[in-house]
């Protein structure tokens, strides 16, 4: 009887533990909450798109002019360094060893030259006038012999050779003293200009590879740059302000090359901009006169006012992706640059906002 009883009631029982597990599976969760709310656009119609922080000078790639090794590294990230100051040294015992040869060459050419430049010496005079005086005594003294042979003509004592040979001897000794003179004048004349100039251009050529070996030197120091930005963002001039030092990728004894990339990265961040990828398919939606505000990312709750600052014309691949399902990897954008007006909060150069442009004339 009573499991006549039992098997019905076991039975309604599993019916009853199936519904309420089946009602279970088929109720829809709780929505749960995003840790984050993501940003909404405070306009009724508007233009959005991602924006990534910039200094107002751009992100400055810092290079080495040459390849070497590190040996001193001058700066820190977040320093502010001025237009000139050194960032890093290269190994530069080399080129010192030879710019001591070159110095070197070029005291011996100064040398050569300022010999050159001197001469006659005054001790070599002497010498010189003595020989002119010696060849003066010698011809008199061969026109005397010669002149008493002239005394005697006819003279059986007298040949036709020893005649001769007198005639010669004052013809030689006169010789000798044009020979003597002619040597003085020459050594009062000093150096020959051809051979100055000649010295002269190569202490000229000395002091060029002498200056060419010291800016090879120079260039082992890489200081920061001197330019200056109008309000556009184009170079004008020397800029007399400051740079922040943003990132340092290399150490003291490592190697940089001219292919190594940014070795040290700079900005001027007295302003910062915000360069906004707008997508091709709503270029047409542009207009320069747009207003909008910046909304940083984890942090939808904060505006950010942007003031147009100008368009970069060309059209470049998207690089930074969403993740959307509709975003294409060949989809291409135009980057447009605005400036951030007012700054209550902190932000950093590379961080991700949103942006958005209002394209109705009131807000909602």
């Amino acid at each position: 009887m009573i499991v006549r009883y039992l098997l019905p009631v076991l039975a309604l029982v599993a019916l009853g533990f199936a519904i309420v597990q089946m009602a279970k599976t088929q109720a829809k969760p709780a929505p749960s909450a995003p840790p984050v709310e993501p940003a909404k656009s405070p306009f009724k119609t508007q233009l959005a798109g991602a924006g990534i922080v910039e200094p107002e000078s751009e992100n400055i790639s810092i290079g080495s002019h040459v390849p070497g090794v590190v040996e001193q590294v001058y700066v820190q990230v977040g320093e502010i360094v001025r237009p000139g100051n050194p960032l890093f040294r290269q190994d530069d015992r080399s080129l010192k060893a030879e710019l001591a040869t070159k110095e070197a060459n070029l005291a011996n050419a100064r040398s050569m030259f300022e010999k050159l430049q001197q001469l006659p010496r005054r001790e070599e005079l002497p010498p010189s006038q003595a020989k002119v005086a010696e060849a003066e005594a010698n011809l008199k003294d061969q026109e005397k012999m010669f002149d008493r042979l002239r005394r005697l003509p006819g003279s059986p004592a007298v040949t036709e050779d020893e005649y001769s040979r007198r005639e010669q001897g004052v013809f030689m000794a006169r010789a000798q003293l044009d020979k003597a003179k002619a040597d003085l004048e020459l050594l009062k004349a000093g150096a020959w200009q051809p051979d100055k100039d000649v010295a002269a251009t190569a202490v000229q050529q000395m002091l060029m590879q002498t200056g060419q070996t010291r800016v090879e030197i120079e260039r082992l120091t890489t200081r920061a740059p001197r330019m200056k930005w109008s309000e556009s963002g184009s170079i004008l001039e020397n800029d007399p302000s400051e740079f922040k030092v943003l990132q340092v990728n290399v150490r003291p004894g490592e190697y940089v090359g001219i292919a190594s990339g940014a070795v040290i990265v700079l900005g001027r961040v007295g302003k910062l901009h915000v360069r906004l990828d707008i997508d091709e398919n709503e270029i047409s939606r542009f207009r320069p006169d747009l207003t909008g505000v910046a909304k940083p990312r984890g942090n939808p709750g904060t505006e950010f006012p942007l003031k147009f600052v100008r368009v970069e014309p060309y059209v470049i691949p998207k690089k930074s992706l969403t993740g959307a399902n509709t975003e294409r990897v060949d989809t291409r954008v135009l980057q447009v640059i605005y400036a951030i007006e007012t700054r209550d909060q902190p932000l950093y150069v590379g961080q991700q906002v949103d942006v958005f442009l209002n394209t109705s004339d009131n807000k909602p």
